[in-house]
């Protein structure tokens, strides 16, 4: 199943990725290796994840603070946000629309 990331979640798995790039050469590789995981799970088991708004579930990320908010659809997952842990929880919820 492919993963589809709406533009503002795409945004901010970018700038997370240039923030750990700027912290320590090769750490925003490690960022996305452990997004690569999540999202090799979360295609395994897409209901595995729990709901944390009518059909968005959240899979956190383990070396990271940040979780995978997603929605699974009839042929994709998608990927709503990219959050950090310290964010406003819900700032998203408007993405839905």
């Amino acid at each position: 199943m492919r993963a589809v990331f709406l533009r503002p979640a795409r945004i901010e798995l970018l700038e997370a990725v240039a923030y750990y790039e700027g912290e320590s050469p090769g750490l925003s590789d490690r960022l996305l290796a452990e997004v690569r995981h999540g999202l090799d799970f979360i295609r395994s088991h897409p209901s595995a994840s729990p709901l944390i708004s009518h059909d968005v579930r959240r899979k956190l990320l383990h070396r990271f603070p940040y979780s995978l908010l997603y929605s699974v659809e009839k042929d994709f997952l998608l990927i709503v946000a990219f959050m950090h842990h310290k964010r406003r929880p819900g700032y998203w919820a408007d993405r839905l629309d």
